[in-house]
């Protein structure tokens, strides 16, 4: 369709993340061409899956059916003084879902961003075991002990960067499409009280700590969706960010707002 070297932005957003699987099955029945892909935290994941030649089919089986006990059961709990939850079975997990692989065996050039928690610096991962950058990338501070890499103390990217664009620019991308699962921090969820009156709905620890990593990294997110040439933004902003057993509402979520954007990305990976 284009010559235009064509990268794809997924952004971070815990369980609202699962819609970035939609857009690619909707990319990829349209012939839409993905070169690059980056990834931030959930983001990651589903984007080195992608990248490692795995079948949308395939990825939609991973996180299908996924419930609260099937999350905690991946939840490996450990004397807080680094975080609660050491992360190798999370990490277990991981390789089962994408693969024993490195940076050099995968189909798609891939790009994942985590946070140096000493420095505050974003770390672009690009080589290596993919398992251990997407690890790092996904590692939410307090919830997870931070992995280490090289000498470095790696949590969650989305602190730093979570539309990774820029990363794709500088891999060579021409045209960067962004998949922003990022809410407004004027989104609020609701409760519906008796006389039909809303409230705040009163945030648990796990929603706190992602709240927080939405507001440091607002401005990040910001600029990754002026830096784009399309934004795609599925409408999950409904759903918690630990809903995972609402994958299937997020996939289809993905899906139409990707066709949406459809004629418009066509039109302008033509011109």
């Amino acid at each position: 369709m284009a010559t235009k070297k064509v990268g794809l932005a997924l952004s971070s957003g815990a369980a609202r993340g699962l819609a970035h699987i939609g857009v690619l099955e909707v990319l990829e029945r349209n012939g839409i061409p993905i070169d690059l892909i980056a990834g931030t935290s959930i983001g990651a994941i589903v984007g080195a899956s992608y990248a490692a030649g795995k079948d949308i089919s395939e990825i939609k089986k991973v996180v299908v059916g996924l419930n609260r006990r099937q999350m905690l059961s991946l939840a490996d709990f450990t004397i807080p003084t680094r975080g609660f939850i050491k992360g190798r079975k999370i990490t277990e997990w991981l390789k089962s879902a994408i693969g024993g692989i490195s940076f050099r065996d995968l189909k798609i050039p891939f790009a994942c961003v985590a946070t140096d928690i000493i420095t505050g610096e974003e770390v672009v991962i690009k080589e290596g075991s993919v398992v251990t950058a997407v690890r790092a990338s996904t590692s939410m501070p307090v919830i997870f002990t931070p992995a280490r890499l090289e000498g470095r103390y790696l949590v969650d990217g989305g602190l730093v960067n979570p539309i990774p664009v820029r990363i794709l620019r500088d891999m060579g991308a021409d045209f960067v499409i962004a998949v922003s699962v990022v809410p407004y921090l004027g989104d609020r969820a609701q409760l519906q009280d008796a006389d039909g009156a809303t409230r705040p709905k009163e945030p648990n620890i796990l929603s706190v700590l992602i709240r927080m990593m939405y507001i440091v990294g607002y401005q990040a997110a910001l600029s990754g969706i002026r830096e784009a040439d399309m934004t795609i933004a599925p409408d999950v902003a409904h759903i918690r960010p630990d809903n995972f057993n609402r994958a299937r509402e997020c996939i289809l979520q993905g899906e139409q707002a990707a066709q949406r954007a459809l004629p418009e990305l066509k039109r302008q990976l033509e011109a």
